[in-house]
């Protein structure tokens, strides 16, 4: 990590209690894979209970600064803009800003995926940790989806609770990660939301199943209460089973994951059927959109769409892409990764636009300007009118 990270990160650590001491981490968090507190990443070392506030609160556009100051020898971050929708009719208050994202575990980044165009410098943790968060930081989500996380206690979990998020971790149960020397633990599904923005109602880590039996694929399932509204608004990551051959398994956990939400909407909603609950699910699918399983979510009794159709011309398509690499095998391009919400309760009114091909570049991703071979998703969505 470049001088300036390292500065203010030194300084958080004499904030908090004028020492350096590790993170507690609470004991219903800790699995029997996670590292020793030895292991914690010095930058990020920062004396926190996960369900307490923080007793120091950051300042996101000067951690920012000095993530961009980190790595400022460097060719700069994808730029990318919003495209409004044009639905309108949204309470601007009530504006809440979702960010999903396949951040690529550290360990399978120079472990396992073959990435034959990237410098192994630019996988190098000391380099992404800081293009990671400042992507985070130049969006500034309210609610925030990540997968093939294996950096959380040590890293996100600290950093963005002193930025005044409260999360919500599941590992795999058999992560590749931990087939790597040197890993820093499992990856999983993360999810975070901002603790001024929502009130945790309840968070719990799913299990996916296919016909009854147990995989290796997780979801995180949250229910929150908007400060401004106090409407309810569920959220649920996940990220499927990958490779092709799979597709019969993506579809039995994706049905799996509808029949958990769908249960939770009906409870949520009480005794009147007619009361309809906000729901977002984000996550990496590693399905595109011809697969089983994006017509199961496309036809679900939820009433779900996905938000990235809103920035084709007819309303009816997915981006061309949504991960873009070179492996040994070859370069893939593919679109895996989606944003659904209920079309009856939430209204889109904003999506980041993609980057082309020339952003990019001929090596794909990922590269020094980007740390993760898919792109983050980000899109502003608002409560519609209670009928």
């Amino acid at each position: 990590m470049g001088g300036g990270a390292t500065r203010l990160y030194s300084t958080l650590t004499q904030t908090f209690s004028g020492s350096s001491s590790p993170l507690s981490i609470p004991p219903s968090y800790l699995s029997p894979h996670q590292p020793s507190l030895t292991n914690l990443d010095s930058d990020f070392c920062l004396q926190q209970e996960e369900d307490s506030p923080p007793t120091c609160s950051l300042d996101p556009v000067e951690l920012l600064q000095q993530c961009e100051e980190a790595l400022r020898d460097q060719p700069p971050r994808l730029l990318r803009n919003f495209v409004h929708t044009g639905d309108g009719g949204g309470d601007a208050s009530s504006t809440v800003r979702v960010m999903q994202w396949n951040i690529l575990a550290q360990a399978l980044g120079v472990g396992v995926d073959n990435f034959v165009r990237c410098p192994l410098e630019a996988l190098s943790w000391s380099r992404r940790k800081d293009l990671i968060l400042g992507e985070i930081l130049a969006y500034r989500p309210h609610v925030l989806c990540l997968q093939e996380v294996d950096h959380y206690y040590d890293t996100f979990q600290p950093v963005l609770a002193s930025l005044g998020y409260s999360s919500h971790f599941c590992p795999k149960p058999w992560s590749p990660c931990l087939d790597v020397e040197g890993n820093s633990g499992p990856d999983g599904c993360a999810l975070f939301f901002d603790r001024s923005r929502f009130e945790l109602l309840d968070s719990v880590s799913v299990r996916l199943s296919a016909v009854m039996i147990p995989t290796n694929q997780v979801a995180v399932v949250t229910t929150l209460r908007c400060r401004h509204t106090g409407r309810y608004l569920c959220v649920a990551t996940t990220h499927l089973k990958a490779r092709s051959g799979w597709e019969w398994l993506r579809s039995a956990q994706g049905s799996d994951l509808l029949w958990h939400l769908q249960n939770l909407v009906q409870e949520l909603g009480g005794a009147n059927a007619n009361v309809k609950v906000p729901l977002l699910i984000c996550g990496d699918f590693n399905a595109v959109p011809s697969e089983e399983v994006y017509r199961r979510f496309a036809t679900s009794p939820l009433g779900l769409d996905s938000a990235y159709k809103k920035l084709s011309e007819d309303g009816a398509s997915e981006p061309e892409y949504t991960t873009w690499k070179i492996r040994g095998t070859g370069e893939c391009r593919s679109t895996l990764d989606y944003i659904w919400y209920t079309k009856d309760t939430l209204r889109v009114d904003a999506v980041l636009d993609m980057p082309d091909e020339e952003q990019i570049g001929p090596d794909r991703l990922p590269s020094y300007s980007y740390p993760s071979d898919h792109l983050s998703l980000v899109c502003d969505v608002s409560f519609r009118e209670k009928e």
